[in-house]
Parts: C-alpha cells; structure tokens; sequence
C-alpha cells in the first residue's frame, strides 16, 4: 500500500498532463472542422445514435502540401543548425571549465545557468535592442565610421540563429561538462608523453569520452527548438515558415483546430526518433 501512494502522484500527473492530452491531439487531429466553439466536429459523436466518422484527409493534408512539408523541413534544419552551433560553442565552454580549479567550477557554472534567472522575453527583447536599426550594434558601427547606413540585422536569419543559440546554449554544455568532468587526465598525459599532438590527444582521447555528452546536449538542444515560436516570431524574418508559427496561424487565426493537431501528430512523429535515441543515451551513460 505504501509503494502505490508513492508511486501514484507521477504515473496520475503523467495520465493527467501528458497522456491525455495526447489522446485529445489525436482525437482533433481525425476530428472535422466545424463553425463552433470548439471549432471541431467530433470524430465520435452521439446524432440519434453513436457515429464513428473519422476524418483522416488532415493528416494526408499535412503530409501531402508543399506548405507544410516545407514548415516542418525548415524547423528541422534550423533546430539542426542550432543544435550543431551550441555543440560547437558549448564544448570549448565545458572544456574549459573542467579546467579551472574545482573550487571554481561551480561559480562559473552558476554563471552559464545566469540568463535562465530572468526572463525568457526579457532576454529576447534585449537582443531586440541590440539588433535593431537604431541598436547598440549599428549605433557604434555607424559612430566609427564603419558602415553609413545600419544593417538589417533585426527580424533575419542570423538573428534568429543568435536568439537560438543564446537560449539553447546552456542545455548543451551542461551534459557536455558532466561527460567531460568524468574523464581520466591521466590517460591524456599518457598520450602526450608517448608523443601525441595536442590535436590527436582531443581527436583521440578527448573527444570520444564527450561523445555520449555531445549527443545528449545536441538532442536536448534539438528537440525544444523544433518547435520553437516565440524566438522566430520576435527575431526571425517573414518568410520562416517554421511549424511553431504555421501551428500558431492554424489554431487561432484560421481556427482550423484539426489541421493544427495534425501538425502536432506530425511533429511528435518526427521527434519520437531523437527522444528514443536521448533515453537510450542516458541509460548507456
């Protein structure tokens, strides 16, 4: 009796939060759209009698428009892009604070986790200020006679990915640096004193020991920024069509609530391979 108060609260948290509303995604998604509120015509329904009238054309709608593969494609390359820039940034980032003296790794460790102490649209709108017209960025190049006129930095590409990378980077280095942390110096200095170059001892040594970090801290990065809305729609440019703002147009400008939820399925689809391979990452690990 005791084990099942215990273990109750999360198996009822997670029916509660997670599976059923996966159950009521999946419902909207085969459901057919309406002129009501919900905007949703029930897939299962009681008129005299209970019908069963699934609507399967969302999903081969999904799958089948150029639209909305090219939504679900660019998410993907641009959590792909972002996933590989916070690697590259985070792994000097955790090399080098497995190189400073233990007692001051957990201070500069505080300081990667600093911008998850203010808010999240706070940090957003200061790059907003940063990239704008009349920035900082454009306002001390135009000052040094740099440039005559600012540069388009705001709502681009490279804004997008700077926004990105400033947000996701902290969930890279950190399972980078718990990878990196374990690793025996010794087994390094054996190399170089059998005359091993710096670059074949990280090549060698090194970078097989952060292996299992690097892929858990590309995958951490990857999967939230797959559906990322709020940084394309502060920072990107128009034309991202990115799946967290086609999902955003669908549910409350159309209220096309079924092809919304079929996008969802979509998306959940695609990601259930790289949560699979993150759980068996963490379980080798």
């Amino acid at each position: 009796m005791k084990k099942l108060l215990v273990i109750a609260p999360p198996w009822l948290w997670m029916v509660a939060f997670v599976a059923l509303p996966l159950v009521v995604v999946l419902g909207i998604a085969i459901s057919g759209p309406a002129e009501s509120v919900p905007p949703v015509e029930p897939f299962l329904r009681w008129e005299g009698g209970l019908v069963l009238a699934p609507v399967w054309d969302n999903l081969s709608l999904v799958f089948g428009d150029p639209f909305y593969l090219d939504a679900l494609v660019q998410s993907l390359l641009v959590a792909g892009a972002c996933g590989l820039l916070c690697l590259m940034l985070g792994l000097p980032m955790a090399l080098g604070l497995c190189a400073l003296p233990a007692r001051w790794q957990p201070a500069v460790l505080m300081l990667v986790l600093l911008p998850f102490w203010t808010g999240f649209l706070l940090r957003m709108g200061a790059w907003i200020g940063l990239l704008r017209d009349s920035g900082w960025i454009n306002g001390t190049l135009i000052s040094l006679g740099l440039i005559e006129a600012p540069l388009p930095l705001l709502y681009s590409w490279p804004a997008l990915m700077i926004g990105m990378v400033h947000a996701y980077l902290p969930f890279a280095v950190l399972p980078l640096y718990a990878a990196l942390s374990k690793r025996d110096l010794a087994v390094e200095e054996a190399a170089a004193d059998l005359g091993a170059t710096p670059a074949r001892v990280f090549w060698s040594v090194t970078l097989p020991v952060a292996a299992p970090g690097a892929v858990a801290a590309f995958l951490l990065v990857f999967i939230p920024a797959v559906g990322e809305y709020v940084i394309p729609e502060l920072l990107g440019p128009p034309e991202a069509t990115l799946i967290g703002r086609v999902l955003f147009q669908e549910f409350f400008q159309n209220r096309d609530w079924p092809v919304a939820s079929s996008l969802a399925v979509a998306l959940l689809a695609l990601l259930i391979g790289p949560i699979l391979l993150f759980q068996r990452v963490e379980r080798k690990s």
